[in-house]
């Protein structure tokens, strides 16, 4: 799904009529409608694409997300978020159609609409198992949250849910951190790891911002060794792709501004990469 971009899963969800997001999709419409979508792929990328084999781990993948009752059915826009999710895209223009396929025809999205896309796509982490590290599958603390930010209109724009997602609300943070592990795959940093001295830094790099010249791979990062009097608790910022000049500049200032920070600063102020939303337990759920 990596090689279908948004425009053309926009067109054959048009190509298919399938413009009624509350209707229930058949097994047979749903492959009907893979089956368009990995032709298309075939023409443009023929060694990568087996059709009758991803038409059906396709359909296999959607079924365990959005069907894991296995009635043979799912919502039209389950269908579409699922896909859309995982598409290739500027995360931003994702955004931007998500919110497109829930919104009212006056391009403005209520509460209710905005809870059936966290619903959805909480579904593909809940799938994996991994649900509580997003804030459990009560999605109604994030819509809250989107709202309050934006005064509790009873509507909110486009812009005002880009706004929202840019902060990285944990219940769909994962999506940016899908973005970021794609992209810092194949990526080269010019700097060397501290710990196991790998240069260049090959996938995430982790630069210290207590310390100068301080730099971690993302095997050591993720397994949490450190080095040269480094804490675990230390502010450090995350790179998957090679910084710019202008991060490396931002970066040194902060760094000179750690410096005059006690160790207890750092103990008493943890910082959360991402906006926290409530747990599973708190919060109503939502009516509908």
């Amino acid at each position: 799904v990596d090689l279908l971009d948004l425009n053309t899963t926009s067109e054959v969800f048009k190509q298919h009529k399938l413009s009624q997001n509350d209707q229930l999709i058949g097994v047979q419409d749903v492959i009907s409608c893979l089956t368009t979508i990995y032709s298309g792929l075939e023409e443009k990328h023929k060694d990568m694409v087996n059709v009758p084999l991803c038409v059906d781990m396709c359909l296999n993948w959607l079924l365990n997300v959005y069907d894991s009752g296995r009635t043979g059915k799912i919502r039209v826009q389950s269908l579409k978020i699922g896909l859309m999710s995982l598409s290739k895209g500027l995360l931003e223009e994702k955004y931007r159609y998500l919110f497109k396929e829930v919104a009212g025809p006056t391009e403005m999205c209520d509460q209710r609409q905005l809870g059936l896309l966290l619903h959805d796509a909480i579904q593909i982490p809940r799938q994996l198992g991994e649900v509580a590290a997003f804030g459990g599958s009560n999605i109604e603390p994030s819509v809250r949250s989107c709202f309050q930010q934006n005064h509790n209109k009873p509507e909110i724009t486009v812009k005002q849910f880009i706004d929202w997602m840019r902060l990285e609300p944990q219940s769909m943070v994962w999506l940016p951190v899908l973005h970021r592990v794609a992209a810092a795959e194949t990526a080269k940093h010019q700097a060397k790891c501290n710990i196991c001295k790998e240069c260049p830094i090959v996938g995430f790099r982790y630069r210290s911002l207590k310390h100068f010249n301080y730099d971690v791979c993302q095997s050591c990062f993720f397994s949490g060794r450190t080095a040269k009097g480094h804490k675990l608790h230390y502010p450090m910022v995350e790179y998957c792709i090679p910084t710019t000049s202008g991060e490396d500049v931002r970066d040194f200032t902060k760094v000179l501004k750690n410096k005059f920070r006690s160790k207890k600063y750092f103990a008493k102020h943890p910082r959360l990469g991402y906006l926290p939303v409530q747990t599973v337990l708190e919060g109503d759920n939502l009516e509908t």
